[in-house]
């Protein structure tokens, strides 16, 4: 009887739908899930598929070719740990195991050297597109171990969207790399979401836009060379009346955002490498204040605003929004491959950013037309320092950045929070300045700590005793 050549354990939505996908392009399966009951539910979902589902873990195992591919769709953290331990007596040298969860890249980097030690081959890959793309075709980031990769590669490059230069699914580099560019991947969905999430609160709170407007608004962009699929499902939300009230159903959400951790590593793993990614990182602190609801309440009451109202061209002014959403998105960018370059030569992944960019034009969360002049810009320029040095990013920053100014400037005249688009101001304008005020940041370290400087004009290290 012939093996299965795909395995999945965890066969919640995700991991079944992945499943479900393999099967669809060919490839037969074998399911496992510790809780019966949806095991059975599942089972009956998949009848008359090339997909079994294994009623114990020892008979999953038997059940798969060799090398087995083994794919684990469990809850980041102790979840996976615990499934890789009850596999392990199971496996044999040179079997597979690919966690498609979003574990910490540091915690993929350590269970690769455990399994290691025992001949097997784990991988991390990052997963985006949610439920619809798992089952039709995501976006996979697989990391590991590359002469591996070539048994899954038929594989993975079949499951993945397909764009027109490829599918968008390659192998990234040894141990955690596909983890990380899933992680770096996520902080920049954060950035774009809260860039949005503003957008939609100046249209209301500057411009007094009703949310059928804005849904126009951001159709438009959608329909032009802005087109993402963030948009995309923006305009789908802004669209959704509640049927009890006939209001829109945004509306009626309270403004509490929650989130599962990637955001917040990519931010610490930034300060530890020391890389500037001030839009992404203050997005993850959005979201910390937009939990502190009672407080925020209580201190509406207390603290007052300019009470201000715009007063300007709203034509114009929505014109420059525009301009300005643009080119905060390109920061958002610009910050997320500044980081990978850094975690590349650190962590030594040899990440290629032309084929990050190329594997995240399709399925994945981040998709956009974008994407196409960031993939001409490394495929130009492989090392790249920041994306905004490049001719074509360099063009629309300096045509449009008033635009932002603008921005930046009536929604804080007007008592409108837009941190993200200010800080997105501030990046570029503290990238551009050739001397920036570290000097006297500098000096006053060494003030009170003696941390010592160096000097325009003299080679060497130096210490100035400031109070003499």
């Amino acid at each position: 009887m012939s093996k299965q050549q795909l395995g999945v354990v965890g066969l919640g939505v995700m991991g079944k739908n992945l499943g479900l996908n393999a099967e669809s392009k060919g490839f037969s399966v074998a399911g496992f899930e510790v809780d019966a009951e949806k095991a059975k539910k599942v089972a009956a979902e998949v009848k008359g598929k090339n997909y079994v589902v294994a009623p114990t873990l020892a008979e999953f195992v038997e059940a798969l070719e060799r090398p087995r591919r083994i794919l684990i769709m469990v809850p980041a953290g102790k979840a996976v740990d615990a499934v890789l331990n009850d596999l392990k007596p199971h496996l044999q040298q040179d079997d597979i195991v690919i966690d498609g969860g979003n574990s910490y890249f540091k915690d993929t980097e350590r269970r690769v050297m455990e399994l290691e030690r025992a001949g097997l081959r784990l991988f991390g890959m990052g997963v985006s597109g949610g439920e619809e793309g798992a089952l039709h075709g995501p976006s996979l980031m697989p990391g590991g171990h590359e002469g591996s990769y070539r048994h899954l590669e038929p594989l993975l490059t079949r499951m993945a969207a397909q764009v027109s230069d490829g599918p968008c699914c390659t192998y990234l580099g040894p141990r955690g790399a596909g983890h990380y560019v899933k992680m770096v991947h996520n902080g920049i969905e954060y950035g774009i979401l809260q860039l949005i999430t503003e957008t939609y609160d100046i249209f209301k709170n500057v411009l007094g836009m009703s949310v059928p407007e804005m849904h126009d608004v951001f159709a438009a962009w959608n329909a032009s060379d802005l087109n993402s699929y963030l948009l995309e499902i923006t305009v789908l939300v802004l669209s959704k009346i509640d049927p009890k009230t006939g209001k829109p159903l945004v509306e009626l959400i309270v403004d509490e955002a929650e989130q599962k951790g990637t955001g917040k590593w990519t931010a610490q793993d930034s300060m530890d490498l020391g890389v500037a990614i001030p839009t992404l990182a203050y997005a993850v602190e959005a979201r910390v204040l937009s939990g502190q609801k009672d407080e925020r309440v209580e201190a509406a009451k207390i603290l007052r605003g300019p009470g201000k109202k715009f007063a300007g061209d709203k034509k114009k002014f929505a014109d420059q929004l525009r301009e300005a959403y643009r080119l905060a998105v390109i920061t958002c960018y610009a910050q997320g491959f500044g980081q990978l370059l850094v975690a590349s030569r650190d962590y030594k992944y040899n990440l290629k950013f032309d084929d990050i960019a190329r594997i995240w034009k399709g399925g994945c969360i981040v998709r956009s037309k974008m994407l196409d002049p960031i993939q001409a810009a490394f495929k130009a320029k492989p090392d790249l320092k920041n994306l905004m040095l490049d001719p074509a990013f360099s063009r629309v920053i300096n045509d449009n950045l008033g635009s932002l100014r603008e921005v930046v400037k009536a929604a804080t005249d007007t008592g409108t929070p837009c941190l993200a688009y200010a800080t997105s101001l501030g990046y570029i304008d503290s990238y551009r300045q050739a001397r920036l005020p570290a000097n006297l940041l500098q000096a006053l370290r060494d003030c009170f700590g003696a941390h010592t400087y160096h000097r325009t004009d003299q080679e060497g290290t130096f210490h100035t005793e400031w109070a003499k």
